[in-house]
């Protein structure tokens, strides 16, 4: 395994692949609060104050 990480073509794939990830994630995560935004849409911990 530490052979492939000293492998700096493989190193840069896996950087790329990992904040592809982590941006999908945060992408998922901020859809799902707009959803919020809809009067329709889910009920919100503060909706009933």
């Amino acid at each position: 395994m530490k052979q492939l990480i000293k492998n700096e073509a493989i190193r840069n794939s896996l950087i790329f692949i990992g904040k592809t990830a982590f941006y999908f994630c945060i992408i998922l995560l901020l859809i799902y609060l707009y959803h919020y935004k809809n009067i329709q849409g889910g009920t919100f911990i503060y909706n009933e104050f």
